[in-house]
């Protein structure tokens, strides 16, 4: 799980809306760049000014897709033009 905190509120709503819609959301802090689930966004009380600590789970990246069957080097029906 990856721990992020925030006083900026735009952010805050963005990510409430992610959780609630079941998407994915990317955070960039610092170098680091993680994509994934939030599981909570829960403010801190007893700061001022407001500030929230977001989890998010993080995903795997994906592969990217292999195709099923190596493609043809020769076109097809190519003999009925000789």
């Amino acid at each position: 799980m990856f721990t992020y905190e925030t006083a900026d509120q735009k952010e805050v709503r963005r990510f409430r809306i992610a959780q609630f819609n079941g998407r994915m959301a990317t955070v960039k802090a610092g170098e680091a760049t993680v994509t994934g689930f939030v599981r909570s966004v829960l403010e801190k009380e007893s700061s001022t000014p407001p500030c929230w600590t977001i989890t998010i789970i993080p995903n795997a990246p994906k592969e990217a897709p292999r195709p099923l069957r190596p493609s043809s080097r020769t076109r097809p029906f190519a003999e009925d033009y000789f």
